[in-house]
């Protein structure tokens, strides 16, 4: 009796010794495949299990979070969701995450190894931490500057602090309420659909995403080009442009809306907006020297994020000197997102030392220590410092006395330039809108704000559109929010 008893034993022995063999092959080898397997539901689960981290703008949450009793407990919501929507973008329990929901997840989440408390517990715990909070560098009366100057039109603004970086205004119109987009069922699909659907694109992130030909506001770019490359050494002294202008190599003559632009100077071509003088410099710089001029300001990079990504503003590197011409006035195949144009007013304002633009300034664990600081790093010296100074008070005597006089603040130096952009077939569309400018308190030592604003207003008449009357204002309007700071 006792043998059987024995061999019991031993056979139970290796059952259990078989069972922790299984386990811990099924820990150490297949968790990962396991948890990754699509219809492992545990992980989604766990996912919502606990309230998310927050996004924070002016040290005030624009996110929360709501327990629905449901499976998936924890569903995001938004306050002013339309304001903010281009910055923080949406957490969809049904569609993922976009824009800084998406960049900074495993800090809202807690599943970022820097939220625990010591060095690989979550590994080792396979737990995760409260989720952490993104502290925002957007200021909140910047951003409702730009929302309400634009009031619901077709358009974006982007604005920069030009010694730091930091990005303060980020709007993108139309805009949705990302709350629409938080939890799961037919409300969630039919909002998905209805705003994919919608021809005005009130998901698409018309700051940061989108690109539009700049038109005249490009011709602070080639300014640039040409003084550092010295083809102009007096910004004052006449060129040698012809009025209207041949395009090189064809018989197609390229014309000025201004008057006086004939033999005019590259400062008076800036305050007037010639079209002649500046396609002239862009070949007189040559297309080496361009394209190299405009990398330093940002053109053709494809990985630029802030931390989402941002797309390629565009200036082609193969081109005829016709094409050349066009593209050094903002035309051909020229693209920029209004944070590219920002960028370049920006540069400008600082003296010509580009800074890295970032939307995060920080993030935090759940009970408010920093994790990670983003820091201000300069991107590229995008033009010479001297450039830079007669740059500057080019773009001030446009507000002063050119085409951007809507734009001017009292007690303040305000720069800027205006720009109508041609598109479509035979420049068949509505004009694009634009206006970038920077603005400096007087008495202060460094520039406040620089600010881009594109608008696309299919509903204005076509005579109306300039970007002196339609995004001058809305600059305007931001730059005084950000002086008032």
């Amino acid at each position: 009796m006792i043998r059987y008893i024995r061999h019991a034993a031993a056979f139970c022995l290796l059952l259990l010794v078989a069972l922790l063999v299984n386990a811990a092959r099924i820990q150490v080898f297949e968790a990962d495949e396991l948890d990754d397997n699509s219809a492992n539901r545990r992980t989604t689960i766990d996912r919502y299990d606990q309230p998310r981290g927050n996004i924070l703008v002016g040290g005030r949450s624009v996110t929360g979070s709501k327990d629905t009793g449901e499976q998936l407990a924890y569903e995001r919501t938004y306050r002013n969701g339309p304001l903010y929507a281009p910055v923080t973008g949406y957490a969809s329990q049904t569609y993922g995450t976009t824009l800084i929901e998406h960049a900074e997840d495993s800090i809202l989440s807690g599943t970022d190894p820097m939220l625990a408390p010591l060095p690989f517990w979550n590994e080792i715990t396979r737990d995760r931490q409260p989720g952490g909070d993104v502290v925002t560098t957007i200021k909140d009366s910047m951003q409702r500057a730009a929302y309400e100057g634009l009031g619901g039109r077709r358009g974006a603004v982007a604005a920069i602090e030009p010694t730091t970086g930091k990005i303060l205004a980020l709007v993108s119109t139309p805009s949705y309420d990302p709350g629409r987009l938080s939890g799961t069922g037919s409300s969630v699909t039919d909002a998905w659909r209805e705003l994919n659907a919608s021809t005005s694109q009130p998901m698409l992130n018309r700051a940061i995403r989108q690109t539009y030909p700049p038109g005249s506001t490009f011709k602070i770019v080639t300014a640039a080009a040409a003084l550092d490359a010295g083809v102009v050494n007096d910004p004052d002294a006449e060129t040698d442009t012809p009025s209207p202008y041949v395009l090189p190599g064809t018989s197609t003559t390229l014309p000025n809306e201004a008057s006086g632009c004939e033999q005019a100077s590259l400062a008076e071509a800036i305050r007037v907006s010639c079209n002649t003088v500046m396609a002239h410099l862009g070949v007189e710089v040559g297309l080496d020297g361009m394209v190299e001029a405009v990398g330093r300001f940002g053109f053709n990079d494809t990985g630029l994020t802030i931390p989402s990504g941002v797309a390629k503003s565009n200036f082609d590197t193969e081109m005829s000197d016709d094409q050349l011409a066009l593209s050094s006035i903002g035309q051909f195949d020229t693209t920029a997102t209004p944070l590219q144009m920002a960028m370049v007013a920006s540069a400008v304002a600082n003296g010509g030392d580009l800074m890295r633009p970032h939307l995060v300034d920080r993030t935090t664990t759940h009970s408010g220590s920093t994790v990670r600081t983003t820091g201000s790093r300069s991107y590229h010296r995008a033009m010479n410092p001297m450039t830079a100074t007669q740059l500057r008070q080019m773009m001030v005597d446009v507000v002063q006395d050119g085409t951007g006089t809507n734009a001017a603040i009292d007690g303040a130096t305000v720069g800027g330039k205006t720009g109508t952009a041609q598109h479509g077939i035979d420049n068949s569309g509505t004009p694009y809108a634009w206006f970038i400018s920077w603005a400096q308190a007087d008495g202060s030592a460094r520039p406040a704000v620089a600010v881009a604003v594109v608008v696309e207003d299919a509903a204005a008449d076509r005579a109306d559109i300039s970007g002196g009357g339609s995004a001058a204002p809305i600059a305007r309007s931001v730059m005084e929010a950000a002086l008032d700071d």
